[in-house]
């Protein structure tokens, strides 16, 4: 039992049987409350306590009790207001048949006072506001219940929205890490296979950078799966001298050029650069036949801008970077390259391309808003 279901019951008790102390002596053809008029009111209220609980049940009981009160002629006041209590209890907690048939059932011996009681009003004129009493009650139980119903809908559609986008998050995120790591160690291995037998002291080298690439790697994957629990900062814009040394280590030549003074920018847009460029390097590295890339950050005060650009193979077929195929050597329909790239760009608000350019290049390109740290 709820706390408020009791004070309300207290309360309708209380109205109830001092209502049916003041009106007795109202007219002469009610008759006059006793102490088992009292029992009968006080126990129709006192039945509420146990409404949430228990709806069709406590309507049961505030029915008998009532409709025994009326019978024996006692008479009209607050104590109708707890059949109404119980019919919009039925309402708010009930399927819509089952509240409808309880509430019909109920009225049906409610009115039977009509019969009995010689204060009613006769006919149809004594069963419209028995009817009020019911009807209008129940509607408005319905009408909230299914309100309630409809925003918790809402509201759990919205959770498994945001579950949903997060499990896309942490895939991407460990897409980024985990293809950029595996492209450098496959890139070390190769060499080191071609240079075992006829050159093993490079082949040794490979094998340390692969070792090196590695446990960056496995550093990497762990950090970013820390952030996922909340418990570290993800990786940003300041980290892009590692990278580029690491895909220096791996084979690629970076040039890195950072324009305008670098600041703090939100979290948001601070990883999505790094894990742009990241993503970049590893198709040059996977992809590209010239291992040579230029990382240019522009920092602007309401944006920063992003391009990575590599010597493109001759003669490229460049079909739209969204659609499935490969466009310079990277396949761009592949689940989290260009389109995992374009989605982090555009969920910002920011603008986002990738293609050949005129001189002869393939090239990304990404503007992020951003007027400052959050």
């Amino acid at each position: 039992m709820k706390v408020g279901d009791i004070a309300l019951a207290v309360v309708l008790t209380a109205l109830s049987v001092v209502g049916a102390a003041a009106t007795h002596h109202m007219t002469d053809v009610d008759r006059p409350i006793d102490l088992l008029g009292f029992v009968l009111a006080a126990g129709s209220a006192l039945a509420l306590t146990a409404r949430r609980r228990w709806p069709e049940a406590t309507l049961g009981v505030n029915t008998v009790l009532l409709t025994t009160y009326l019978l024996l002629a006692y008479p009209y006041g607050p104590v109708m207001g707890t059949f109404a209590v119980a019919t919009y209890t039925v309402g708010r907690h009930l399927p819509l048949v089952r509240a409808a048939t309880a509430t019909g059932m109920a009225l049906a011996v409610l009115v039977t006072h009509l019969l009995a009681h010689p204060a009613s009003a006769s006919g149809l004129y004594g069963l419209i506001p028995a009817s009020g009493f019911a009807i209008i009650p129940l509607a408005i139980g319905v009408m909230i219940r299914v309100n309630r119903e409809s925003t918790e809908r809402a509201r759990a559609e919205a959770i498994r929205e945001r579950v949903s986008d997060e499990r896309l998050r942490v895939a991407q995120e460990v897409h980024d890490v985990v293809g950029h790591g595996l492209a450098a160690i496959k890139m070390q291995a190769d060499i080191a296979l071609h240079l075992l037998t006829r050159k093993p002291e490079q082949a040794e080298i490979a094998l340390k950078a692969i070792s090196e690439t590695s446990t960056e790697a496995l550093d990497e994957l762990r950090a970013t799966l820390t952030v996922v629990r909340g418990r570290a900062p993800a990786p940003g814009l300041g980290l892009l001298p590692e990278l580029t040394d690491r895909m220096s280590h791996a084979g690629v030549e970076v040039r890195l050029n950072v324009v305008g003074p670098q600041r703090a920018v939100p979290a948001a847009v601070d990883l999505a650069g790094y894990r742009i460029v990241q993503e970049s390097l590893t198709n040059v590295l996977k992809h590209s036949p010239v291992k040579r890339a230029t990382v240019k950050v522009g920092y602007e005060p309401d944006a920063v801008h992003i391009a990575v650009s590599n010597p493109a193979v001759s003669n490229p077929a460049v079909p739209d970077p969204a659609v499935p195929g490969p466009v310079n050597g990277v396949a761009a329909g592949d689940g989290f390259g260009i389109p995992g790239m374009r989605e982090r760009v555009t969920s910002l608000g920011g603008q986002f391309s990738a293609g050949p350019t005129d001189d002869g290049r393939f090239e990304v390109r990404a503007a992020i808003p951003a007027r400052g740290d959050d």
